[in-house]
């Protein structure tokens, strides 16, 4: 089976792509096994080469990666290029760890005793559609490092990224099988890597609900697992903020790809008494974004992934929703939706509540900052958020209470390949990136010693 992807920019018909089916998918893992043991056996100097020749490659072929990109997720091209570029630093970053991959010597009485991180085997890594390339390298570059072989599955709508990635890794010299993407349905590719017991992780980044399946389908063999889900983020802004640049600056934490991030602060609480301040400098930051063709430099915001996922989002604007103001966006063909701005009357409107993944942000007052922190953690998600205020003790303190993986203090920064990500709450299970990301993908191995003779 095949399908044909569709360009979300026109409405244009690209490539057709292979629907695997169980027996592939199947092929695919025992392959990957073969190749796994050889490079778990290989010096890890030469593991770590092969990596930074990985990294190098794609570092090669970022402006291809991009417009790959641009077309198949209508990326607005300055941010695909820098996740082209996040891609080469994940890999340089996770390219260190083979030559780093450290036990313990623990002091125990009559012997020695040391740990050993080993490698799980093969790992299966299901990616979304919002962030292709950038999620999967989260996935399959600490995986690698750690000893492990990667099958991936991207999303059906956004393959095309990954499909490139994996040729660079065999051009870069990484052994057949090793890293694989396998493309097709989720209900078939992704649910094999959760019921084949060769493969002992699963990685997923998508939606709650998907999430909760693969975790209850991985306890039937107590699997691994690394859960990236939902998010309904808060941007707080306090009145002792600098309020112009915590509203001119909101725009890009939540219309960033189209509102097509889990990180999306899509609940903006603004302090009372300068709720109407922070309102006039934000329509003009909204209304002055440039929505458009996605392959120009000067574009901001691209449209929406597909029809079905415009389709969803619109649901939630329609003519009794209270608009406080839109920015405009293309007309004609294409999924655009243009930035919207609403102000619901009820803290349990669905805007506030429901993780709509697109260009729509509700924003209402809040009295003091407990009732901000209150209203904050009323989700059942807790992934990220941003925190606006000059008094430093009170951002350490709401930092401290907002129940929530990934805070910045006037700013909106989330994700750093360097830190650790991931969510509390019904966000996740596990972390991803920062220095300790490899561990997740091996399992500790003690063995004692002795050094006095045994009767």
């Amino acid at each position: 089976m095949s399908y044909t992807l569709i360009n979300p920019a026109t409405e244009e018909a690209m490539e057709t792509i292979e629907a695997l089916d169980v027996e592939a998918v199947d092929a695919a893992v025992e392959k990957a096994r073969g190749a796994q043991v050889a490079w778990a056996g290989l010096n890890p100097a030469d593991r770590a080469m092969l990596l930074r020749r990985f990294a190098d490659a794609v570092d090669g072929d970022r402006e291809h990666l991009a417009e790959l990109e641009v077309r198949n997720s209508g990326h607005p091209i300055g941010n695909a290029r820098w996740e082209a570029e996040h891609v080469r630093n994940v890999l340089e970053y996770y390219a260190a760890t083979p030559e780093r991959l450290f036990g313990k010597q623990i002091p125990v009485a009559g012997g020695l005793d040391v740990t050993f991180q080993e490698p799980l085997g093969v790992v299966g890594v299901i990616t979304p559609w919002n962030f292709p390339m950038t999620i999967a390298s989260w996935g399959f570059a600490p995986a690698l490092a750690a000893g492990n072989a990667v099958v991936l599955k991207p999303a059906e709508w956004t393959p095309l990224t990954s499909l490139r990635l994996a040729e660079l890794g065999l051009e870069a010299g990484l052994p057949e099988g090793l890293f694989q993407v396998l493309t097709g349905k989720g209900s078939v590719v992704g649910n094999r890597f959760v019921t084949n017991p060769t493969v002992r992780k699963v990685v997923f980044t998508g939606s709650t609900e998907v999430g909760k399946q693969i975790m209850a389908g991985c306890a039937d063999q107590v699997k691994r697992v690394t859960l990236e889900l939902g998010g309904k983020s808060a941007n707080i802004v306090f009145a002792d903020a600098d309020v112009a640049k915590a509203a001119t600056t909101a725009p890009s934490s939540v219309f960033d790809n189209s509102g097509q991030d889990c990180c999306a602060r899509s609940r903006i609480l603004v302090q009372r008494s300068v709720f109407d301040e922070f309102m006039q400098h934000f329509e003009t930051a909204v209304t002055s974004l440039n929505v458009g063709d996605p392959t120009q430099s000067t574009t901001d915001m691209g449209p929406l992934v597909s029809r079905a996922h415009h389709d969803a989002v619109s649901a939630y604007v329609d003519a009794d929703t209270p608009v406080a103001f839109r920015g405009t966006a293309p007309e004609g063909p294409g999924f655009w939706f243009a930035p919207t701005v609403v102000t619901p009357e009820s803290r349990t409107d669905r805007c506030m509540t429901e993780e709509i993944f697109g260009p729509v942000v509700a924003v209402v007052p809040f009295e003091d900052e407990a009732d901000a922190v209150s209203l904050a953690n009323a989700t059942e998600f807790g992934l990220s958020g941003s925190i606006w205020t000059r008094d430093v003790a009170r951002a350490i303190r709401v930092a401290r209470g907002v129940e929530s993986g990934n805070l910045s203090v006037n700013s909106h920064s989330s994700v750093r390949y360097n830190t650790p990500f991931g969510g509390f709450k019904q966000s996740g299970l596990g972390r991803e990136l920062g220095p300790d990301a490899h561990l997740a993908f091996t399992e500790t191995k003690n063995v004692f010693i002795p050094t006095t003779e045994q009767d």
